[in-house]
């Protein structure tokens, strides 16, 4: 999904919000779910999702009854369904701007980030237009419309310490664990990280682990990457990034496999055979 020339400007905006430009990756992998436009009556557009509650708290009441009647807006979230087909949507949208324009675009959410039209006086841009045609400009113009709203509401660093939990959590709401969105772009990370074939990326520095002291009761991606790789080996844990009671013990097993100190703490001995047991992407 990511060809030359949006890989040139996911690095450029990684390099101005001071990101690594997997995680920018991996965050526009997950929400887009892979795909970043539609073909609507011949050209290209970003995705959209029409909310008939935004479009029904934005209309002046005496649209509102007309936009109710024609099927369009709705008090209640979900009220109204989204064809499935993105054609579909785009008419839906037309018709409820035949009704009020700019009321209607405020109640699209646009582009790979889901970004709300609502949000343009928010986000900096001169108009409700202007935020539309960022998006429209192409998938360059979607990630700077997403970098905006994470910019805005203070997200950078969640990304920056690649907090996955924290930034899903704030980006995708309090359902975001049963959908997964933390895991699947931490999971995204760590492929683009190890990655070597994407086109027009130099192939990363890639360790498995940071060299860091890892115990009973250690977390995040270090810990993540453990687990995957003890899998690999054939002992069994559940890789979750959380040093427990089951990897504890997967630990103390491949130490008594390889001849080291049995203590269940991952050091530099313990790395160290790891990285000759382990093949290590570089």
């Amino acid at each position: 999904m990511f060809n030359k020339k949006i890989i040139s400007e996911i690095t450029e905006l990684a390099n101005k919000y001071d990101i690594d430009r997997e995680a920018l990756m991996a965050v526009i992998e997950v929400e887009s779910a892979g795909r970043l436009s539609a073909k609507v009556n011949g050209k290209l557009e970003p995705l959209i999702r029409f909310e008939g509650h935004y479009f029904y708290r934005l209309l002046p009441r005496s649209k509102r009854n007309i936009a109710v009647t024609k099927g369009l807006a709705s008090p209640k979230a979900g009220g109204i369904r989204n064809p499935i087909s993105q054609a579909s949507r785009w008419r839906l949208l037309e018709r409820a701007m035949r009704i009020d324009r700019q009321a209607a675009l405020e109640s699209c959410s646009w582009g790979l980030g889901q970004v709300m039209g609502s949000h343009w006086r928010w986000l900096d841009y001169a108009s409700i237009d202007a935020l539309v045609s960022e998006a429209r400009s192409g998938a360059e113009g979607q990630i700077r419309l997403m970098m905006r709203f994470v910019e805005k509401a203070n997200l950078l660093d969640k990304l920056k310490t690649h907090d996955w939990a924290g930034f899903a959590r704030a980006y995708n709401g309090p359902a975001f664990r049963r959908n997964q969105y933390d895991i699947k772009m931490r999971d995204a990370w760590l492929k683009h990280r190890s990655n070597a074939n994407l086109p027009g990326i130099l192939k990363p520095e890639f360790r498995r682990h940071e060299m860091v002291q890892l115990k009973f009761g250690s977390h995040g991606d270090a810990v993540y990457q453990l687990q995957k790789d003890l899998q690999s080996l054939g002992y069994n844990l559940l890789a979750d990034g959380d040093f427990g009671p089951a990897t504890h013990r997967a630990v103390i097993s491949f130490q008594q496999d390889h001849s080291l100190i049995t203590d269940g703490i991952v050091g530099t001995q313990t790395f160290a055979r790891l990285a000759q047991t382990i093949p290590i992407a570089v």
